[in-house]
């Protein structure tokens, strides 16, 4: 495990964290899926379904990002973030990740609380690139933590490739520039 400030790197099942917050890399028809977002609604059971269903009726654009209730996982939230799906890069994916970060980052926040673990967000089936992905995640994370958030971010991969990646991309943005 590695720590930077208040940036950790971990490999595991993100449902079993005991954090206030998960982030779910959901759809965004927040229908439930595979990977990341089925594990999510399975550990949590249905009433994160029924509760998207009820609250979101219209989903959740490409970027942004909600919030529900974590049913029967540790944490108080599950906040649903939409990541955008790779094309070529030359569609807006980077800045819509960029968003779909900081929306919920801004979710953790507006909600109180005091740690959020994070997926790879848009990695899997959704095929951004990783190392690009990391880096604008912990940019975005790095950006949140200096307007004071005071959070504790974890971000949780799923394969040991995916967990390189984030660590590079923490270790890098903590260099100084020109290093």
């Amino acid at each position: 495990m590695q720590q930077q400030g208040r940036i950790r790197v971990i490999r595991g099942d993100i449902t079993t964290l005991d954090v206030d917050a998960i982030v779910n890399a959901a759809n965004q028809h927040l229908g439930g899926g595979g990977g990341v977002d089925g594990a999510i609604h399975r550990a949590g059971g249905e009433e994160i379904m029924a509760e998207t269903r009820e609250r979101y009726p219209d989903g959740c654009p490409t970027g942004g990002a909600v919030t529900t209730g974590a049913g029967r996982m540790k944490a108080k939230w599950v906040i649903h973030a939409v990541g955008p799906r790779w094309r070529d890069g030359r569609h807006g994916e980077e800045e819509l990740l960029a968003a779909a970060w900081r929306a919920a980052l801004g979710q953790a926040i507006e909600h109180g609380a005091r740690s959020v673990a994070f997926p790879s967000l848009a990695t899997g089936v959704y095929g951004f690139p990783v190392d690009r992905a990391a880096r604008i995640a912990v940019r975005e994370v790095r950006r949140a933590l200096a307007a004071g958030s005071g959070l504790q971010v974890t971000i949780c991969t799923f394969s040991a490739g995916d967990e390189e990646a984030y660590r590079r991309a923490v270790d890098e943005s903590s260099q100084p520039a020109g290093a």
